[in-house]
């Protein structure tokens, strides 16, 4: 059976945001992609999940944004303030950058007009786009489309942000920029991130912690406290420290795939 609880009050005083415990996904052409998944998102973290492709990290973001329901377990969302950045940015063709970024606040229909230009303009500003208002989708760069699509949800003045591989497409050094900004506004916003990636090295520079998962189904095989301050230096992926945990990392990923 499962539960899902979806409270617009604060979280409880352990500061968790998000809880599955004992979560499992069956599909109903009978594909097991999840099989008793505990994992908690709180307050201040940064979690990547990194695992085999097929495993259900992408559904375990499904599952705590609504999107899917889980076959057993209980899933817990104390917040809903919500975003979610998919692995393609998703923006309308036919909109403008600042009108692609207030769609959600828009739908969402609590906000004015007014409001919802003002918090766009700010959104924009803080993922580096002022100046590109009124450029189309076409008009910019596949980094700079993941950053519209990151400003879009920095509207909803999300308390929980759910990313899905929003940079696996984009070329290293884009990839790395992007990284950067990412933490800058996790630092800025203060707001707890569960980050799908299959980089090792990605996960490991972004998060508080990172999850191994096991190939299909997935389930929890390891958990990694990353031990660098924020914000976080750039230069560290190339100390001794860093190049250590992201061979741990590793080694468990592989050792959970067999």
């Amino acid at each position: 059976m499962t539960v899902t609880v979806t409270a617009e009050s604060a979280a409880p005083p352990t500061g968790v945001l998000l809880d599955f415990k004992n979560t499992e996904m069956t599909f109903p052409n009978g594909t097991v992609a999840l099989r008793g998944v505990d994992l908690a998102v709180r307050r201040g973290e940064f979690v990547s999940v990194v695992g085999p492709s097929g495993c259900g990290k992408s559904t375990l973001l499904r599952i705590a944004s609504g999107l899917e329901t889980a076959s057993d377990g209980v899933t817990t969302v104390n917040t809903d303030h919500i975003g979610y950045v998919f692995q393609d940015a998703t923006l309308l063709p036919w909109r403008n950058v600042a009108k692609n970024v207030e769609l959600l606040a828009e739908l969402d229909g609590r906000t004015s007009r007014a409001v919802r230009a003002a918090k766009a303009a700010k959104a924009i500003e803080l993922v580096g786009l002022k100046g590109f208002e009124k450029s189309l989708p076409r008009q910019l760069s596949g980094g700079m489309r993941m950053r519209v699509s990151l400003a879009r949800s920095l509207t909803l003045d999300p308390e929980l942000f759910l990313f899905d591989e929003p940079f696996g497409a984009l070329d290293e050094i884009t990839r790395e920029r992007l990284n950067d900004e990412l933490l800058r506004l996790f630092v800025e916003q203060g707001f707890a991130g569960l980050f799908i990636t299959h980089s090792v090295s990605e996960a490991v520079y972004l998060s508080t912690k990172v999850v191994v998962m096991s190939g299909r189904p997935g389930n929890v095989v390891a958990t990694f406290d990353v031990p660098f301050d924020m914000p976080r230096d750039p230069d560290i992926r190339f100390t001794p420290e860093f190049g250590e945990l992201v061979g741990e990392v590793s080694h468990a990923l592989r050792e959970g795939h067999r």
